[in-house]
């Protein structure tokens, strides 16, 4: 690591909402991704809530009730950082998803204090899921990934270097399962080769299958 605390690797923002089985999805490629390539993953918050808050009264009623609930676990991971630094975010993330996800244990409160458990942190961060007291960090958070990429998006967010070496953030990519080793450098390859095209905006097709947990 340099004097400046840069490590010379290939900086990827992401932004998650640890709700998100498609972001989860994504997220575990970026970490297969930093095995194969000389990338480092720095990991910020958003919500699902705070996106969706324009547009409740448009949700369907079961999504209406599924973004009330969504409150509570990025509320414990934004306190988690706020008190324990950055440094706790990976960690915690892993330890939420694969509860969440690949456990099936779903986003309970149950499973959120276990997380914490998991990986060594204080018990009581589970009491900020019914609280408001980093919601302005949670927003700010939230609003730099979308800052970068635009409104008309959901999580994951990722911001990667573009043709002029300045940052530039996209939705997705939306990928299940989780490409590992070759494959995972492939498709961080073809992002980054996309991102290096000015004017370049979208790739999408219909979804065929849910998220693959493994």
């Amino acid at each position: 690591m340099s004097e400046n605390g840069q490590t010379g690797k290939t900086p990827v923002d992401f932004w998650f909402d640890p709700l998100c089985p498609w972001a989860w999805m994504t997220s575990r490629w970026m970490l297969e991704v930093e095995k194969v390539r000389d990338v480092e993953v720095r990991w910020h918050v958003m919500s699902l809530a705070v996106l969706n808050e324009p547009k409740l009264d448009e949700l369907p009623d079961k999504y209406r009730e599924a973004m009330k609930q969504a409150w509570g676990p990025v509320r414990v991971v934004i306190a988690a950082q706020q008190k324990h630094g950055d440094e706790v975010l990976a960690d915690l993330y892993t330890a939420l998803g694969t509860r969440f996800h690949n456990r099936g244990e779903g986003a309970t409160r149950e499973a959120i204090a276990e997380a914490l458990e998991d990986v060594g942190l204080p018990a009581e961060l589970i009491e900020y899921a019914d609280s408001d007291a980093y919601d302005t960090e949670l927003r700010a958070s939230h609003k730099e990934g979308i800052d970068k990429v635009g409104q008309d998006v959901g999580t994951p967010v990722i911001a990667v270097p573009g043709s002029d070496g300045e940052q530039l953030a996209f939705f997705g990519p939306v990928v299940t399962p989780a490409p590992k080793g070759e494959e995972a450098a492939k498709l961080w390859d073809g992002t980054l080769m996309v991102a290096s095209i000015p004017g370049f905006y979208e790739i999408k097709r219909t979804r065929t299958q849910g998220p693959i947990f493994d």
